[in-house]
């Protein structure tokens, strides 16, 4: 999930449920090969869609929030041989359309573009992977159309509540004054002046490697796109979590809840995670236990918080056994 900024290297950076990270790496290479694609109609907005492969329908729902789909690209195509896998750019993301005003960028509003792309896609069940905070989206569209879904897979997201959200935040915090206590202080002194997380300034400041937060091997985050246009909008974090969202999460986002739910949940329910994943680390994945207990959770012992990017094999492997 990654965004750019100028400097002596492509910086990409990767952003999730709470927080941009950023990557120095290499320029690329090659551009990304993307299957066809077209724009669909959902509740008044345009979104950008793309289908590959044949079979039982995969809807992939990216993260960020304000990622577009461009990271799963060329990973899950180790699928396109057994299910239809479709790819979409949520509102304000890639290349559908941003909303107007940004208040419409909500949970409830992908949920229901969701629900639109279903629609106009004529399928009757839709088999869902949510990576991050397109996690906590799966989870509250099963919530709210449990009968439209298939199968759940929840990959590398926390439990859909604002309280979680949070708790990645204060986690991050604390692992940059650790680990980096000199951006921490730079940072201080920055916000003592009154500037907060979405000023620009504010997100050129707070900067991880993202091999200390996202992989097992740093070296994985060359695998992720890191050219693709429109790859993310900022804009879309601070609307739905506030003006300081890296630090106090505020606004739609924390109203977010659907613990008690998801236990009524009767679809089969798959949640992954990665053992060293700092931006949602085992602990909080592993409270779907008690959430949702019905749900098989497995941690992968060699990767981060891309498991498809890490250990691709293996991934694939079990979604396809879950999926079967």
């Amino acid at each position: 999930m990654p965004r750019v900024r100028r400097g002596t290297a492509l910086l990409a950076a990767i952003a999730t449920t709470a927080l941009a990270v950023t990557i120095a790496i290499g320029a690329p290479k090659t551009s990304l090969k993307h299957p066809p694609g077209r724009f669909i109609n959902a509740n008044g907005a345009k979104l950008w869609v793309e289908t590959e492969g044949d079979g039982e329908p995969l809807l992939l729902i990216a993260g960020g929030p304000g990622f577009s789909h461009s990271y799963f690209h060329p990973f899950h195509s180790a699928l396109a041989n057994n299910y239809r896998l479709i790819y979409f750019d949520v509102l304000g993301t890639g290349r559908s359309d941003r909303a107007q005003p940004a208040a419409d960028y909500t949970v409830d509003r992908d949920v229901e573009n969701i629900e639109a792309l279903r629609a106009a896609l004529q399928l009757e069940r839709l088999n869902i992977f949510g990576h991050s905070y397109g996690g906590m989206v799966a989870q509250v569209y099963a919530v709210k159309h449990p009968d439209r879904v298939k199968k759940l897979i929840i990959a590398d997201a926390v439990v859909a509540w604002g309280g979680a959200l949070q708790q990645i935040q204060d986690h991050l915090n604390e692992l940059l004054r650790e680990q980096m206590p000199e951006r921490a202080e730079k940072l201080d002194a920055l916000r003592a002046t009154g500037v907060r997380s979405s000023a620009k300034e504010h997100q050129e400041a707070y900067e991880y490697p993202g091999g200390m937060v996202f992989f097992r091997n740093p070296e994985n985050g060359s695998k992720l796109p890191r050219n693709e246009p429109q790859l993310y909008n900022p804009d879309v974090w601070y609307a739905m979590a506030g003006n300081d969202a890296d630090y106090k999460v505020e606004g739609d986002v924390a109203h977010l809840d659907v613990r008690a739910a998801l236990k009524e949940l009767k679809m089969p329910i798959l949640v992954i995670g990665g053992r060293f994943d700092r931006m949602v680390p085992p602990a909080l994945v592993m409270a779907f236990r008690e959430y949702a207990p019905q749900a098989e959770i497995v941690i992968f012992e060699k990767s981060g918080h891309f498991p498809f990017v890490e250990e691709p094999e293996a991934t694939f492997a079990l979604i396809r056994k879950f999926l079967d």
